[in-house]
């Protein structure tokens, strides 16, 4: 046995396995699991609050509910199997409506248990009990594997079991817990690569539902970053936050998902604004006090570099104009009763109590405080997983295509160091509440520089200024360069994955399928898998976001067509419908055994085999075995 091996580790082992037997059990359980295929994983991003689709691709599991039950029950008709689905998807709900006879429930549950058992075959015994509701988990253990025996009393057995289910009227709760234990089997890890919030209507619903999903994880998007840094106390963040959401029109996710009263921006924005076409005067309002709040940041952040942004000074109050890059450009507006053009960035005292008042707003949103955290604790900057490079926007690159170096506290920082820099910077912004960290987290927000962002936010110019040319937004130059397969081999060996074996997985920008746009970039070696989940970006897209799946077969992409409602679905059992792009398929399948998953297996199995040589050796002392006499 090897002389560097941590004793104390073995002690703390020896209490989950305190004899020679239990560990030997646990090596034999865990090399049958080295053994059985890999488990599906989704991958989706730029959710962007549009619930109601995203609940239903959660709940179809991208279509592979659908897909296995025409797979597994061919003698059914089309009706029978679109009901189906319906009742996996929301069981509740469906039941509600359509009450099922005695004689429905034991067709759907005939049919549920043999789904489940289906979906099941890749996982062992014990994960699947974890993954049944705790209500239920005994009795459909018992119903999923059933072995007939000669006499047919197994048969009979679990007959009486759905008989008595029915008799007692559980079968409803029943039926619900067999939908989320189908739901959970078949999809096994859902990854979430950015942007939750904004532009969609019911973000706050989103983050719910990830609260209770079985195993995420996630990569921050700059939208979500803004709403951590109004979590973290930043006026600036709240404000913009609250900008966003005037601008879509979604003051119900602000006043009855998060409580942030528009009460006081609405008095003052009526008192000083008026209304004009394309511009509400809440709207205006809020801008100008972003506008101003901006120039307060990036006065006291020098670091960031965008003292180029503070383009208020550079107005024309008298004839109405503003000069950007040397070229001079007319406003949208000319009303700007707040701003002395003396001094532009001062805000009023009226409008520094409206900002205070957001700022505080979050600060006391129970809410949002729970889902900063949420994002914190499930969430980082980037992820490497099975050779897969996951992050939300870009890594920072120069022209020439290398690495871009940015300025970090004195030091300099590029590729996945300045990730790294920025992963910690955000969950120290989340642990400390504190003025610095919000700073950052709005720089994440919209940096040119930085990797959530990768572009020039043109909140001014998209604000105040009519010609629609000076509102492009400059990009950095990782979305020219990640066309280029070396250039994505570079980013994956920086991050140390082999190239050979892995992909770069993107969001944050919107793949125009109606253009013939592709989400493949560099050869294959990267995915951008933004296809336009929200309806604001589809008549962009062509279509209504992307799911990567990867299970143990092949990487497959599937294009979703636009959800019409919940409702819809429930009425007229309408599914969302999605092309499939095969990206790559394996020559053999994959096992847990070939993915991160089985290395983390094999080094437990080793420790196991210490401790199971320290019992033998007497080093470490066993606990009798519980006698069978």
């Amino acid at each position: 046995m090897d002389n560097n091996i941590d004793w104390r580790y073995l002690k703390l082992l020896s209490h989950d396995f305190p004899n020679r037997y239990a560990a030997l059990t646990e090596i034999i359980n865990l090399q049958t699991i080295l053994n059985l295929p890999k488990g599906t994983e989704h991958f989706i991003s730029d959710v962007h609050g549009e619930y109601e689709a995203f609940r239903h691709i959660l709940n179809n599991a991208s279509g592979v509910i659908r897909d296995k039950m025409e797979a597994l029950f061919p003698e059914l008709d089309g009706h029978t199997i679109d009901r189906l689905c319906t009742l996996v998807y929301y069981p509740s709900e469906f039941m509600k409506r359509e009450p099922p006879s005695k004689d429905e429930f034991v067709f759907i549950l005939q049919h549920l248990i043999l789904l489940a058992i289906f979906l099941s075959s890749k996982y062992t015994r014990s994960k699947v009990r974890k993954a049944t509701p705790s209500e239920f988990a005994y009795i459909i253990d018992e119903l999923m594997h059933a072995k007939d025996d000669e006499d047919k009393n197994r048969a009979l057995y679990h007959k009486k079991i759905i008989q008595s289910i029915i008799e007692t009227s559980s079968a409803t709760y029943f039926v619900e817990a067999l939908c989320v234990l189908i739901k959970n089997l078949a999809v096994d890890k859902l990854h979430v690569v950015g942007d939750l919030f904004d532009r969609g209507p019911h973000a706050e619903r989103v983050v719910d539902m990830l609260m209770k999903y079985h195993n995420l994880d996630l990569q921050w998007g700059n939208h979500d970053v803004l709403w951590m840094g109004a979590a973290c106390g930043s006026a600036l963040c709240a404000a913009t936050a609250v900008r966003n959401n005037i601008n879509y029109n979604n003051l119900e996710l602000l006043e009855n998902g998060y409580g942030i009263s528009l009460r006081p921006l609405a008095l003052f924005a009526a008192r000083h604004y008026h209304d004009e076409p394309g511009k509400s005067a809440i709207f205006k309002a809020i801008s100008i006090i972003v506008l101003k709040l901006q120039g307060e940041v990036i006065l006291r952040n020098p670091d960031f570099g965008m003292r180029g942004r503070m383009l208020l000074s550079e107005i024309d109050y008298v004839k109405g104009t503003v000069s950007l890059q040397g070229r001079s450009y007319k406003l949208s507006t000319t009303e700007f009763p707040t701003i002395d053009s003396d001094d532009p960035y001062r805000l009023t005292a009226e409008e520094r109590e409206v900002a205070d008042w957001l700022r505080d707003s979050f600060i006391h949103s129970k809410r949002a405080q729970d889902h900063a955290d949420f994002l914190c604790s499930k969430g980082s900057m980037y992820k490497c997983c099975d050779g897969n490079l996951l992050y939300h926007g870009c890594v920072p690159l120069n022209d020439d295509g290398t690495f871009a170096r940015i300025l970090c506290e004195g030091q300099y920082l590029s590729g996945k160091q300045y990730l790294d820099y920025c992963d910690r910077r955000v969950r120290e912004a989340i642990n400390n509440r504190d003025d610095k960290g919000a700073d950052f987290l709005w720089y994440l927000w919209c940096g040119e520089k930085s990797p959530l962002s990768g572009r020039v936010i043109k909140t001014f110019e998209r604000t105040l200024v009519a010609d629609h040319s000076a509102w492009e937004e400059p990009r950095n130059p990782y979305y020219v360069h990640y066309y280029n397969e070396d250039i994505c081999n570079m980013i994956l060996r920086e991050f140390g994955l082999d190239p050979n074996h892995g992909h770069i997985i993107n969001g944050h920008t919107p793949i125009k399928v109606k253009d013939g746009e592709k989400p493949v970039r560099g050869n294959g070696k990267l995915l951008v898998i933004d296809g336009g989940f929200c309806r604001a970006y589809q008549k962009t897209t062509g279509i209504a976001g992307y799911t990567l799946i990867y299970n143990s077969h092949n990487l497959r992409l599937k294009a979703h067509k636009p959800f019409s409602s919940i409702e819809d679905a429930l009425d007229n059992y309408k599914d969302i419908l999605s092309d499939t792009i095969v990206v790559e398929t394996f020559d053999k399948r994959r096992m847990v055994a070939d993915v991160d998953d089985g290395q983390e297996i094999r080094v437990m199995i080793s420790d196991l085999n210490n401790l199971l040589e320290a019992y033998k050796t007497g080093k470490l002392p066993e606990a009798q075995p519980v006698s069978l006499d």
